[in-house]
């Protein structure tokens, strides 16, 4: 090929379009991700209707559900498809599944694959195992072969923001009027890490879930923001 700077940067001949995700298990050492499937659908929900877990349903496009029911439908509508492609998220201490996320957008011919509808009930929130599911999504996706990994939220969805930088993920800017959510006008903050950036939050990552950044009361001595911060090319 040609050089032309002008025209972009040529991918490396070794490059391909990656595969897929497919409907397989990640396990990791606290959580383990499952394709999503009806018969989580009961822990899904009593883990949802914890206290304090109404509000998870504020910036999501679909939610709250009343009954067992209402929720195992969601599920099943959710699972009819490949894109968005659901996990459940299971705490293994318990058995029980305490949170969904899934990949969408999922563009193989670009090497770009989203993180997205991510639900932790108050099971999960703000435990290492939470963050154990992000960074078991984003390896699978790297490893895979994507070259682009993107989180996209409610630009008013504050704690989603941080999370996305917590996680690495660099601000790229807002979608003004991007979509309709819940009849309300909904502006799209977008956020992304590169295949480039995957050794440096790979390493940020494992020195943070090693049991020893954690002490005899599971409190952190290092936090996840202090290392990803400097792989950040943007924060907003």
């Amino acid at each position: 090929m040609t050089d032309r700077p002008d025209l972009g940067t040529p991918l490396p001949d070794s490059w391909t379009p990656p595969p897929k995700p497919v409907r397989a298990v990640m396990e990791g050492r606290l959580i383990r991700l499952e394709p999503l499937v009806v018969a989580h659908a009961p822990d899904l929900h009593a883990a949802n209707t914890q206290p304090g877990g109404a509000r998870n349903w504020d910036y999501l496009p679909y939610g709250p559900y009343e009954t067992e029911a209402d929720y195992a439908a969601w599920v099943g509508e959710m699972t009819r498809d490949g894109d968005p492609m659901f996990y459940a998220i299971i705490d293994k201490a318990t058995g029980k599944a305490v949170g969904v996320a899934s990949y969408l957008r999922i563009n193989p011919g670009s090497g770009s694959i989203e993180v997205g509808h991510i639900n932790f009930s108050p099971l999960l929130q703000r435990k290492p195992g939470a963050t154990e599911a992000m960074y078991l999504m984003m390896k699978w996706a790297f490893e895979a072969g994507y070259r682009r990994y993107e989180w996209k939220c409610n630009a008013l969805n504050q704690p989603s923001r941080g999370a996305a930088m917590r996680l690495g993920l660099s601000y790229e800017g807002v979608f003004r009027q991007a979509t309709v959510s819940k009849r309300r006008n909904r502006d799209t903050a977008w956020y992304a890490a590169i295949d480039s950036e995957w050794p440096a939050l790979d390493a940020a990552f494992q020195t943070w879930l090693d049991p020893a950044n954690f002490d005899s009361e599971s409190r952190q001595q290092r936090r996840l923001s202090d290392l990803t911060h400097p792989i950040l090319v943007n924060t907003g």
